[in-house]
C-alpha cells in the first residue's frame, strides 16, 4: 500500500503525492485502468475522459482529487472557459480540483485539436503581436474563472519553464499551485526545481513520465542497467525505485499504466535512502535526456519551448 503522504498546494489545498496517470492511454482501456487504480488505493487522478471510470469505482466525487488541463486550441480566452465546462460534462463532475493550462503553447483556435498545414505541421495561432494570446492572456482567464467561479480549487500550469513562469507571475501577481514537468533522474532540471520550490513561490511540481518516456523512441531511464541493479538491491521494481526518487524530493507524481499489477506495484512507494538517492542522481546526470520534445513529434509544433538544441531557430513559446 501508499505510504499515503500528501503536500499542501499555495493555496492551501491539500493532494496525494502519489497519484494516477492516463497521458498516453488508449480509449477503452483507460476507463477501465482508472477504475483499478481507485480501487487499489489512488485518490489523486490525472485526467483523460474517464468519468465511467470514476462513476464504477464507487467513490464519492469529494474523496478524490481531479486534475485536468486546457488544450493548446482553447487558448484565446474567450476560448477557456467553454473548454473548463466541456471537461467538466466530459468527466461528470462539477469542479476540478486542479485546472492547468497543458502547454505554453497556442494553437490555431477551432475544433481540432491539432490544426495542421498542407506540410502536416501543427498550425499555431497568430503571435500575440498580431492578436493571438499570449500565455499571459491565457493564464489571466484562468485567474479570472478561479476567483470568479467554482470549476476549480486550483489554478496552474503544464511544461512551464522559469522564464515563463516568471513571466505570468510577474503580469498576474498569482502564482500558479502546480507545474506538471516531465520528471526522472534523466532530467534533472536544478534551475526549475528551484525556482517552483522556494519559500515565496511553492509551486508544487508533478512529474510525469517519471520512469522515463519513449514517445520519440529515447532511451528511458528505467531500463538502465544501474536502475535494476538498486533496485534489485532494494528487492523492489525499478519503477517503485524512480517514483520513490521523486517523492524524495517532495515532488508530486502520477507514473501511468494500464495493467492491473503495475498499477498496484506503482502505488506501494517507500522511502529511498540519501545514499541510494544521491546514487540515482548521478546515473541521471550522466545520461541526461528530454524525452517530450514536441518539435520532433511526428506532426511537429514549430516552436521552442525548452530552448533545447532539437527546437533551435524556432519560434519561442510566449
Amino acid at each position: 500500500m501508499s505510504l499515503g503522504r500528501t503536500v499542501k498546494l499555495n493555496n492551501g489545498l491539500v493532494i496525494p503525492q502519489v497519484g494516477y496517470g492516463t497521458w498516453q492511454a488508449a480509449p477503452g482501456e483507460v476507463e477501465k485502468a482508472v477504475e483499478e487504480a481507485i480501487k487499489v488505493g489512488y485518490r489523486h487522478i490525472d485526467c483523460a475522459l474517464v468519468a465511467t471510470g470514476i462513476k464504477s469505482s464507487g467513490v464519492p466525487r469529494e474523496e478524490l482529487v481531479l486534475v485536468s488541463k486546457l488544450w493548446n486550441n482553447s487558448h484565446r480566452p474567450s476560448d477557456v472557459e467553454a473548454d473548463l465546462d466541456l471537461t467538466l460534462k466530459q468527466l461528470g463532475t462539477s469542479y476540478l480540483d486542479v485546472y492547468l493550462i497543458h502547454w505554453p503553447v497556442a494553437f490555431a483556435p477551432g475544433k481540432d485539436l491539432f490544426p495542421k498545414d498542407s506540410n502536416d505541421v501543427v498550425k499555431l495561432d497568430e503571435s500575440a503581436e498580431k492578436g493571438g494570446p499570449s500565455i499571459v492572456d491565457t493564464w489571466k482567464e484562468l485567474v479570472r474563472i478561479s476567483k470568479e467561479t467554482k470549476k476549480t480549487k486550483a489554478i496552474g500550469v503544464s511544461n512551464f519553464t522559469v522564464e515563463q513562469l516568471e513571466k505570468i507571475i510577474t503580469a498576474t501577481g498569482v502564482t500558479p499551485a502546480m507545474n506538471q514537468i516531465e520528471c526522472h533522474p534523466s532530467l534533472i532540471q536544478p534551475e526549475l526545481f528551484k525556482y517552483c520550490t522556494c519559500n515565496e513561490k511553492g509551486i508544487i511540481i508533478t512529474a510525469y513520465s517519471p520512469l522515463g518516456n519513449n514517445i520519440t523512441g529515447k532511451p528511458r531511464v528505467i531500463d538502465h542497467p544501474e536502475i535494476k541493479r538498486i533496485a534489485e538491491k532494494l528487492g523492489k521494481s525499478p519503477a517503485q525505485v524512480l517514483i520513490a526518487w521523486v517523492t524524495k524530493q517532495g515532488f508530486v507524481v502520477i507514473p501511468k499504466s494500464v495493467t492491473p499489477e503495475r498499477i498496484k506495484s506503482n502505488f506501494e512507494d517507500f522511502e529511498l535512502s540519501d545514499a541510494d538517492f544521491e546514487e540515482i542522481n548521478k546515473i541521471g546526470l550522466a545520461n541526461q535526456v528530454r524525452s517530450n520534445i514536441p518539435y520532433e513529434y511526428g506532426t511537429s509544433w514549430p516552436v521552442d519551448i525548452f530552448s533545447t538544441p532539437e527546437e533551435k531557430g524556432q519560434p519561442k513559446a510566449f
